[in-house]
């Protein structure tokens, strides 16, 4: 009988394990024995019986009834377990050594605020771990309740605040206020849990608020999102798009403006940019240039056989796109954020160091700088080349200007 139960517990122990590691659910919607699909549980739990005879002799019906290890609870209980044992392992792992810790809140789908924690160490071997330790659920995000929670969290895998020697959230006053922040309530104890703002995180917020300032950066923006948003609002369009695309791609191809290889010219559509994930903006830029073509077709199809509503739309976005300052904001925000997206991109590498990150940023700023004092020629040229192939107006030298507020400032 012992051996029958190992077998049959250790069956439901593989399959919670191969579930818990993909990220899969568990129950199913109709879980009866007439159902065609149980469950990810049972159904891997019926395929582990159908391929090993020994397996298939204790499990499900060859079980006893009130021993068949399959129920909710006894999931559950296998799934506690497991998470008990990987984080026995990572905790053991780190000993007495000394961590990072990084936190973030955010409401789950039943709108209960919750906090994960990330513990970032460096293992025996020299190598730098970044584990998941656990999600805190909190009543509210004030410090005085996230520092409770993470006390509470330490004290039950035996860490201790004196081995943190960094602190990584993001910008929000309570996180990183300087009189009653988590990362000051964690300093008070130890002056050695020195707080960093995540380098991308911080170059995210800079590259928002300095956009936001400028009314022709902000205005292109607004023009890209309600372009994807009139384009990608309903599958007609999507599919009118796609055929423009493939069109305008086998013209290349023929005229040899494209060149074919594996990997290349596949199948894309435009992309909504995200304020919360800022190198979205780069590739919504590069995107629409990709499709300008395509997407002009499109507007003029719309405009043409559109509703009333959607040909006043369509209107307004071929004025915008088909415009030179447009072209030329377009051209100038993606040469920044080609820089910018590099560097973000760059400091959120597993391996990067403090170190190497700062001397990225330095390099970024010297680009930055140098496209500021010797790029314009080379974008001007860029953007009067996108124009002609595009048939767009160019303005005359002279008459070259962008509108800010009340004044003009002559490129």
């Amino acid at each position: 009988m012992k051996a029958e139960y190992r077998t049959r517990l250790l069956a439901s122990i593989d399959c919670a394990r191969f579930l818990l590691h993909q990220g899969l659910a568990f129950r199913g919607h109709d879980e009866s024995d007439i159902s065609e699909n149980q469950g990810n549980f049972l159904e891997l739990l019926h395929f582990l019986a159908g391929h090993n005879d020994d397996i298939k002799k204790v499990v499900l019906e060859n079980a006893p009834k009130n021993l068949k290890l399959i129920a909710p609870d006894i999931q559950k209980d296998i799934s506690n377990a497991l998470a008990s044992e990987t984080t026995s392992i990572i905790v053991n792992d780190i000993g007495h050594g000394l961590f990072t810790i990084l936190c973030d809140e955010s409401r789950d789908a039943s709108t209960k605020e919750q906090s994960t924690v990330v513990i970032r160490y460096v293992d025996s071997h020299g190598y730098v771990i970044e584990c998941f330790l656990g999600i805190l659920h909190v009543r509210d995000t004030t410090a005085l309740s996230l520092k409770k929670e993470i006390d509470d969290l330490f004290s039950k895998h035996g860490l201790s605040i004196s081995q943190i020697r960094g602190q990584g959230y993001d910008g929000a006053s309570n996180m990183r206020g300087e009189y009653n922040g988590l990362k000051t309530l964690i300093m008070k104890e130890n002056g050695s849990a020195y707080y960093i703002h995540c380098f991308a995180h911080q170059l995210q917020l800079s590259l928002v608020g300095v956009a936001k300032k400028h009314v022709q950066v902000s205005s292109m923006y607004n023009t890209l999102s309600t372009l994807v948003h009139v384009l990608e609002g309903s599958s007609k369009r999507q599919e009118i798009l796609r055929e423009q695309r493939l069109k305008k791609v086998v013209d290349d191809l023929m005229t040899g403006d494209l060149v074919s290889g594996r990997g290349l010219n596949q199948e894309t559509s435009l992309q909504r940019a995200c304020d919360t994930r800022w190198g979205s903006h780069f590739g919504s830029l590069l995107k629409l240039v990709l499709m300008y073509d395509s997407a002009i077709d499109v507007l003029l199809i719309i405009e043409n056989d559109g509703l009333v509503e959607q040909r006043g739309q369509s209107y307004a976005l071929l004025n915008s796109l088909q415009s030179f300052e447009f072209a030329f904001i377009l051209h100038l925000m993606k040469k920044i954020m080609g820089i910018t997206n590099a560097l973000s991109e760059a400091v959120q590498r597993k391996d990067q160091d403090i170190v190497n990150a700062m001397g990225l940023v330095k390099v970024s700023k010297q680009q930055l700088q140098a496209t500021r004092e010797d790029g314009w020629d080379f974008l001007l040229d860029e953007v009067c080349l996108f124009c002609e192939k595009h048939e767009i107006i160019i303005p005359k030298m002279d008459e070259m200007f962008i509108t800010s507020g009340r004044s003009r400032r002559k490129v």
